[in-house]
């Protein structure tokens, strides 16, 4: 789990990486900056039907697909 202290007047209020401590779920509770997305993604999963949900996601995997290559070009110091 990653927790940083974002301030060092406040040590309740930390910065999280929710990419790797939300795995397994919020930690943060009713505390999470990212509530509101939460609350639209159960919004959409709950009023879309599961076909709509494949068809875009089709739509998303052809577009990757068609899409041109692109290069990553590393910098090196």
């Amino acid at each position: 789990m990653s927790l940083e202290n974002s301030s060092p007047n406040s040590p309740e209020e930390f910065a999280v990486n929710c990419a790797e401590a939300c795995v397994n779920g919020c930690i943060l509770g009713d505390k999470c900056p990212n509530q509101e997305y939460a609350t639209e993604a159960s919004k959409f999963i709950s009023e879309t039907p599961l076909d709509s949900m494949l068809d875009i996601a089709e739509k998303a995997r052809l577009k990757k697909l068609t899409a041109p290559p692109q290069w990553v070009i590393p910098d090196f110091p």
